[in-house]
């Protein structure tokens, strides 16, 4: 699977909404999401390579959820592709989609970095 380009790297209007505005917040959980995911993707590749496809399916869940949540939606995009398809227990889809959220969390790290408060 390659990035989903149809889905916002960052939905602003969603993150806006869950901070209540607030740059500063924003800003941290930003980086909090980011690191977060970024130590997930271990995991997935652990359970991935372990063909655990409940385990897979359990970390996907995770980290699909909190990056909905405050709108990395194509980050959202592809854990739920891999969500869907550890429990098709194609794991040969999920390793390709598990390089595309490593290039999905690499584009919302510059989205973030581009996203500094204002002074």
């Amino acid at each position: 699977m390659q990035g989903n380009d149809t889905a916002l790297v960052l939905d602003r209007e969603q993150l806006r909404d869950v901070t209540m505005d607030d740059q500063e917040l924003m800003c941290e959980i930003l980086a909090a999401l980011i690191d977060d995911t970024s130590r997930q993707v271990p995991l997935l590749e652990s359970a991935i390579q372990e063909q655990d496809s409940q385990k897979c399916m359990r970390l996907a869940h995770y980290s699909k959820g909190a990056c909905a949540n405050v709108g990395a939606t194509a980050a959202a995009a592809v854990l739920k592709q891999i969500e869907r398809r550890a429990a098709t227990g194609d794991f040969v889809e999920c390793s390709m989609s598990l390089a595309a959220l490593a290039q999905e969390i690499d584009r919302l790290r510059s989205e973030a970095r581009a996203f500094s408060p204002l002074p």
